[in-house]
């Protein structure tokens, strides 16, 4: 009745945060040759002081998807110690970003230089035949920007501008050979007043408008992100309004691009998921974007849940629901406190507890079985749903889950065919607590 299996699949899904095994911030997004790139920096613990209890990175990865699902991590494109103007002990690469002009790869980095280059932060290039790389820093940086945070935009015209901050928000053109401002820095124009920090600039053109998107501290507590609309990438901007409101566990920074991919925009931006105590470490996140009619753009709710299609045949992390009964009847907490990065687990508490998880491929029928890792310290039970829209209209499987002190990975046998894209209901029945790691279809 219940098979133990064995479970050799390690794929990435599209439950956020994206990347799983390490920490990862400050996301820019590109499309490149029909896939998603993605050029965030690298969030580690500082082997120096005093870096040890702030931001800290020495490296850049560069990873891309087909389907914001799964994610290959094409390993370090950039590091601290062979940049030659880059001060080699200074863990401060902090938000770059990437762009593709005539068939070249440019990617902009932030990093503190050396004295005989320049005074403080200053902003980098490096050049790649291909999107993964490998790329070539270039020998010094842009001369006239002292800053970190580059958003790098090229208009339709083939006019590229940088967008950078440091004593405020810069934007310059630069030269065909995107290496060089072409004329003079100025100040972003028309920004709102008030409030505290601006930084991570990112501007993005759709239906003729220019958005001047950032993160700020507007209300001298933590970073929202935040929009201006303008006619012209150089501005001036008008105001627009909150894109994502402050973090609800305190999160202190936020960062973020946006990217349209097969006709719908995403926000790319990030949180400290696995490090709820440390929000110096963060992780990448991605939700949905949707605009109204005027332009302007609708408020992003974060979630947990993310985007994409879920395939049934693999794992998924119920934890990452779409909605649940009650943060009373179910809990989500860490697997491993000592290592987060083992993810969550999903505690049913109390009788007829529920988690709602959406957008998951059952494929054309074929499929026979449900497969849990799941621990039941009294034995319980388990019922499975399908519904669309909310609604639970197919029952798929009832599950008896043994009394043990321990995990274990049991399959039971589906009790009609179910097919297509659908949510999928996990229900406790009884009143015995019931804990799932994840589930997967075969």
């Amino acid at each position: 009745m219940l098979i133990l299996v064995i479970l050799l699949n390690t794929q990435v899904f599209s439950q956020n945060p994206i990347i799983r095994d390490q920490f990862m911030a400050d996301p820019t997004a590109r499309v490149f040759n029909g896939k998603v790139y993605l050029f965030p920096s690298h969030d580690i613990i500082s082997p120096t002081e005093p870096e040890r209890e702030w931001f800290s990175m020495e490296d850049y990865h560069v990873f891309s998807s087909e389907n914001l699902v799964d994610w290959e991590d094409h390993g370090v494109i950039i590091t601290q110690n062979k940049v030659p103007w880059v001060r080699e002990d200074s863990y401060a690469m902090w938000a770059p970003d990437a762009i593709e002009k005539d068939g070249k790869y440019y990617f902009y980095f932030p990093a503190a230089a050396k004295p005989e280059f320049g005074r403080g932060s200053m902003i980098g290039v490096a050049i790649a035949e291909q999107p993964a790389g490998p790329y070539i820093p270039l020998e010094t940086p842009i001369i006239g920007t002292n800053g970190i945070d580059p958003g790098v935009f090229i208009d339709k015209d083939g006019q590229a501008y940088l967008y950078w901050c440091g004593g405020g928000m810069w934007v310059a053109k630069l030269k065909p050979n995107m290496t060089e401002l072409d004329g003079e820095r100025q100040q972003v124009q028309g920004l709102p007043s008030g409030g505290g920090l601006k930084e991570g600039p990112f501007l993005f053109e759709r239906n003729g408008i220019y958005y001047y998107t950032y993160p700020w501290v507007k209300n001298n507590t933590t970073e929202l992100l935040y929009y201006c609309m303008g006619d012209n990438p150089m501005g001036p901007f008008r105001d627009g309004g909150i894109i994502m409101d402050e973090s609800p566990v305190g999160c202190w920074t936020n960062h973020h691009s946006f990217v349209e991919y097969k006709g719908q925009w995403y926000l790319f931006y990030h949180h400290n998921d696995y490090s709820p105590h440390f929000d110096k470490n963060r992780s990448v996140r991605i939700d949905s974007v949707r605009f109204n009619s005027d332009g302007t753009i609708q408020k992003v709710i974060p979630t947990l849940r993310g985007v994409g299609i879920t395939d049934a045949r693999k794992e998924i992390n119920i934890d990452r629901y779409t909605s649940i009964s009650s943060d009373t009847t179910v809990v989500v907490t860490f697997i491993n406190p000592a290592n987060k990065f083992e993810g969550w687990k999903t505690i049913f508490n109390k009788k007829d507890a529920w988690v709602r998880y959406n957008n998951v491929d059952f494929g054309m029928g074929g499929l026979k079985k449900v497969i849990l890792r799941v621990h039941s310290f009294r034995g319980g039970n388990l019922v499975l749903y399908v519904g669309g829209k909310g609604d639970r209209t197919q029952l798929i499987a009832k599950t008896e889950i043994p009394p043990s002190g321990k995990w274990s990975i049991l399959d039971f046998n589906l009790s009609g065919k179910v097919k297509g894209t659908q949510d999928l209901f996990v229900t406790l029945e009884g009143s015995n607590s019931v804990q799932v790691d994840w589930l997967r279809f075969e």
